[in-house]
């Protein structure tokens, strides 16, 4: 169901006392989406769950899809900017900005702020380029990177999040894939308003990440 278009399922998740999406219900019970180790414990599954990739590679993987996005950000034409992405009220830009927002609000959970909602949903200013937003996108970067050179990276450590506590290797994987996840979005955008370019990402970029099937939601 997408409750973004649909008011009554809204309604139904709201009942719950749930305020967001993804959202997965039994009866009056639910628990979020964005965990899937909290998913297959919901469902009573034997399945083996938790980050497939290490630390290291994730960060690697995460730094890949930063530098491509800021590469990939300005090739957009900036007449393109307020026009909405396929299937939900987000514009290029906003989506644009949020490529880089989710990752500094993993950065500011490890620093020990919780994670919530609240900093997926920031906007851009109304009229930022992306030559601004992509510099803003190499400011986030950088500071991913001086993390990792000097911070705290242990994979146990738990952190503090809406959906509940998560170790950082898992925060890690969240971030990581839902990044590329809009990369890849970025890529489709671009062949979609015809500006041709030579993709930096492929296949085994996205390799072994629970990256969902669909470029776009529904």
């Amino acid at each position: 169901m997408n409750v973004l278009e649909n008011s009554a399922g809204l309604g139904e998740l709201q009942a719950l006392g749930a305020r967001s999406v993804p959202v997965l219900s039994r009866g009056k019970d639910f628990v979020f989406g964005q965990s899937l180790p909290q998913i297959v414990a919901f469902l009573g599954l034997q399945e083996k769950t938790g980050p497939d990739l290490s630390p290291a590679e994730l960060y690697a993987r995460l730094d890949t899809f930063m530098t491509a996005a800021i590469g990939l950000l300005p090739l957009m034409p900036a007449e393109r900017l307020d026009v909405h992405v396929p299937g939900r009220p987000r514009s290029y830009r906003a989506l644009a900005f949020h490529l880089f927002r989710l990752v500094a609000a993993f950065l500011d959970s490890e620093e020990g702020t919780t994670l919530v909602q609240a900093a997926f949903r920031e906007e851009p200013a109304a009229d930022a380029g992306m030559a601004s937003v992509a510099a803003y996108g190499a400011s986030v970067r950088e500071r991913l990177r001086n993390w990792w050179a000097h911070g705290d990276t242990c994979p146990e450590r738990m952190l503090s999040t809406y959906y509940g506590p998560q170790s950082l290797h898992e925060l890690l994987e969240r971030t990581t894939w839902h990044s590329g996840q809009h990369v890849r979005q970025w890529m489709m955008l671009l062949e979609r308003e015809g500006v041709m370019c030579d993709p930096p990402l492929g296949d085994a970029d996205f390799a072994r990440l629970p990256m969902p099937q669909n470029v776009w939601d529904g």
